[in-house]
């Protein structure tokens, strides 16, 4: 008989797009409502977070052909957070959507993948949970009222959690393969429960043991099933690999794919039977097997390359493996942080992850129900339960795996900005959890009473009600967030573009829109798309004023954009221009952003001691707050010193240093670090001096007595008043400057003092 005609392509993409259908019609209405309300509030089409119009930015910048620089001019910026969602704007911009057309480019990939990542979810867990919670569950995601503010904010948040969850559902797939098809659901289940404990349905018997009685006629399954398990195997390295090019986290996903096709490729499997060779032809069938398992080795690699890309591009282009927004967010390897610290951070983020952020605190409750950290807990203890009965453990520690990547973000200084958006992408776990909570209390129930088959998807559906409640709250929230971003960033960028010079330098602390509208170079003080100002920021407003003092003049800003508490730098702050106030929002960083002129007149005001003596010269300083001078000096820091450090312009100290005071400097800025009980540096001078004194640039909110020693030999105190700075001076044992010479200034009286600047000066 004639095999049947295949199906054409048109209809096999057809029958592969159907499932989404009515997930793509379910996103498409609440799109709808999102977008409506959008524009309502803030009468166009606006984004709630101005990261958005970062990913903008640099897709302009790539259509433009600036390979992930950030402003025409400007090389290679590692401030990237992903390096896919830009690329996958890029093309509309070079299709002719600019300025904020742009951003209904970025809706359409938001409700796509919204659509998706519904689809992928309901597919994850209907092997643990069964058709009818694996169709709540897709319920569930798609009334998630975090991913539908996450879909419709031009962030790349929901499609990270599409791969994160298609990876993990291939994963699964891979290691656990779905055997023949039994009895459906709901039938299983309605048998009569039996007093012993046997399963109840014969879905629940591991497949192994259900196999063994079809033995004969799963030689035939198996190797038709061959060239399926390849194609699971490909997408999944290629989600694999994929993964931390969308996010930084998705290098869990690499880590769950290349485990996943290792096991595989470990799995002794039969190989398909192939015809008897010719006489003359050699034996082929155990090269071809080796090759099979070479290339499924080789494959297993390809997820684990993809969290080096980044990493090799920074370093290729940059000169350093780490993003830019690595050094600025991530608690590890943050210098201001020692062990018992760090430790402290992590536990205290972890404990607020747990009490508030799963369980619709005061950070989430625009987003999940208060008492969802109970649903997610006895969900984790449903999903054992389904794995041991279902004989699906692989997918039930998969899924396990992707709830516990919500960790991930707790290693930053903090996950909470942003509508906590570092945190939902690994929600869909959560959900998978809640589908196996109500399959097992209906089959409880059902055991009860087979008449009670409602129960699973009755709960399913309580559960996805319970999340789509908040739909209402959350899209108020993200209109009244896009109202304000386009209130606050967007206009000051369009003023910026209209009343700034076209050669300015912005100063910015949100970088996005005032890039993005302005058309002008940006120079971002924190240091996300500018290379090198990561690590000033992170150390604190008096290092970043330091800094600024040693920056080439064509380098510094001509202009700041930003929020005063935000920048703490008033030295560098000129003339106010214009400011933009919103009220009766929760998304901005402060509630008046505000444009100023540059002032730099104050850079280099505080290099010296206000009074000198004729023919005497600095031998050595410490200039406190700049990095590279303390680093020199072996000055010793305490744990979080990056909160004390302050850059501050007042009138020039009153000095008892012997010499003569400088008149032409009668205001003064230096940066320096507050709260100070001892502080330990090692002087450095090029010879040995016939006479020396130390000069200390101190000050003290409550008067103090300062102990001075050299080399761990007392040389006397001096006594700082209460209030403003003062420069006090201590003569010094030169003998003991031959060689470098540790110093130490310890606090004999009162709670703390503030270092500004020391000098030993001679002749």
């Amino acid at each position: 008989m004639a095999a049947p005609p295949a199906p054409s392509r048109l209809r096999a993409l057809a029958a592969r797009a159907l499932p989404y259908a009515p997930a793509l019609a379910a996103s498409g209405a609440l799109g709808a409502l999102c977008i409506r309300a959008i524009v309502a509030q803030a009468g166009r089409p606006a984004l709630p977070l101005d990261d958005a119009f970062i990913h903008m930015q640099y897709a302009r910048r790539l259509a433009e052909g600036g390979f992930f620089s950030f402003v025409a001019g400007d090389g290679y910026s590692s401030g990237a957070t992903s390096l896919l969602w830009p690329v996958l704007l890029a093309p509309f911009h070079a299709l002719g959507l600019r300025d904020l057309s742009l951003v209904y480019a970025v809706w359409a990939l938001g409700l796509v993948f919204h659509a998706a990542l519904a689809v992928e979810t309901a597919r994850l867990a209907r092997p643990l949970a069964g058709p009818a919670a694996a169709a709540g569950a897709g319920a569930m995601c798609a009334g998630f009222a975090a991913f539908a503010w996450f879909a419709w904010s031009g962030m790349e948040t929901v499609a990270f959690a599409w791969i994160l969850t298609r990876t993990a559902r291939l994963a699964a797939t891979l290691c656990e393969p779905a055997p023949p098809e039994p009895a459906t659901d709901s039938a299983a289940s309605a048998q009569p429960p039996s007093a012993s404990a046997q399963p109840p349905s014969a879905s629940a018997q591991p497949p192994s043991a259900s196999a063994q009685p079809h033995t004969a006629s799963a030689q035939p399954h198996t190797a038709s099933a061959q060239p399926h398990t390849a194609s699971i195997a490909r997408s999944l390295a290629l989600c694999g690999f994929v993964a931390p090019l969308l996010r930084p986290e998705g290098a869990l996903a690499s880590l769950l794919a290349a485990l996943a096709l290792a096991l595989s490729a470990s799995r002794a499997v039969p190989p398909a039977p192939l015809p008897a060779p010719l006489p003359s032809a050699p034996p082929r069938s155990r090269g071809v097997e080796a090759l099979r398992r070479s290339a499924g080795r080789l494959i297993a690699l390809a997820p684990l390359l993809g969290p080096l890309v980044v990493p090799a591009l920074n370093q290729l282009l940059a000169g350093h493996p780490t993003s830019s927004t690595t050094s600025v967010k991530w608690l590890i390897g943050n210098p201001n942080y020692d062990g018992p610290t760090l430790r402290s951070a992590l536990l205290d983020n972890v404990r607020l992850l747990v009490t508030d952020v799963i369980d619709g605190g005061q950070w989430t409750a625009v987003f999940l129900p208060e008492g969802s950290a109970a649903v997610i807990a006895l969900g984790a203890v449903a999903l054992a339960v389904a794995a041991h009965r279902r004989g699906r453990p692989a997918h039930a520690a998969i899924v396990g795996a992707l709830a516990l990547g919500a960790l991930l973000p707790c290693t930053y200084l903090s996950f909470l900005w942003n509508r906590v958006r570092y945190v939902w992408p690994f929600a869909p776990a959560w959900i998978v959890m809640a589908a196996c909570l109500a399959r097992e209390l209906g089959d409880a129930a059902q055991r009860l009473r087979p008449s009670l088959h409602y129960v699973t998807p009755l709960l399913a559906g309580a559960f996805a009600g319970a999340l789509a409640s908040r739909l209402p709250w959350a899209i108020n929230d993200l209109a009244n967030s896009a109202r304000a971003i386009d209130r606050q960033q967007v206009w000051l960028g369009r003023w910026a573009a209209q009343h700034l010079p076209e050669d300015a330098t912005i100063g910015v602390n949100d970088t996005g829109a005032l890039a993005y509208f302005s058309g002008r170079r940006t120079f971002d003080v924190v240091g996300l798309t500018t290379e090198g100002e990561a690590r000033y920021w992170v150390a604190g407003a008096g290092s970043r004023f330091e800094h600024y003092e040693k920056l080439p003049p064509e380098r510094r800003p001509t202009h700041f954009i930003v929020y005063p508490h935000w920048m703490a730098c008033a030295p560098v702050l000129g003339r106010e221009l214009v400011d933009a106030t919103v009220e009766d929002q929760a998304i901005l960083g402060g509630t008046t952003m505000i444009a100023y002129e540059a002032r730099w007149d104050l850079l280099g005001s505080g290099a010296l001691p206000v009074r000198s003596v004729p023919g005497e010269r600095i031998l050595d300083e410490l200039d406190v707050s700049d990095l590279e001078s303390e680093a020199a000096h072996a000055y010793a820091l305490d744990p979080l010193a990056d909160q004390r450090n302050m850059a501050i312009a007042l009138a020039a100290p009153e000095s008892s240093a012997p010499g003569e005071l400088d008149p032409a400097r009668p205001a003064l800025a230096d940066g320096g670090r507050y709260h100070r009980t001892a502080d330990r540096f090692v002087a450095h001078l090029a010879a040995p001096p016939a006479e020396a004194r130390l000069v200390l640039r101190v000050a003290s909110d409550d008067g103090a007595e300062l102990a001075v020693s050299v080399a761990g030999e007392a040389i006397g105190s001096v006594d700082v008043p209460r209030g403003p700075w003062v420069e006090r001076a201590l003569p010094l044992p030169a003998a003991r400057l031959s060689t470098p010479a540790p110093i130490a200034i310890a606090l004999r009286r009162g709670a703390g003092f503030h270092a500004f600047h020391y000098w030993i000066a001679g002749r």
